[in-house]
């Protein structure tokens, strides 16, 4: 079954945020993952949410998603991010 991280991001370093976005594509790669929403434009639709920079990712199942998240290969961009925003992450099964 798929599953899906989905992720609101607060930058509050861009410079570092720029290092972090160029390192992340090949580590989601090397799980099979795919980014389906990278940043763009978001319009809240209902409440009141409002969100800073969303990205999807997909993966297979959800043990390939939480062995990307936890791998060797994203540690070091994962620390970047964490330094460099605050973020929301959640792990969803989906279809």
């Amino acid at each position: 079954m798929a599953a899906y991280i989905i992720v609101d991001v607060q930058i509050t370093d861009p410079e570092a945020y720029e290092r972090y976005k160029a390192a992340v594509p090949e580590t989601i790669a090397a799980y099979g993952g795919r980014f389906l929403v990278r940043g763009g434009r978001a319009e809240t639709l209902e409440g009141d949410w409002e969100s800073g920079r969303l990205v999807v990712l997909e993966f297979e199942s959800v043990e390939k998603a939480k062995a990307w998240w936890s791998s060797q290969e994203y540690a070091a961009p994962k620390q970047i991010r964490q330094s460099a925003s605050v973020t929301r992450m959640i792990l969803v099964e989906g279809t």
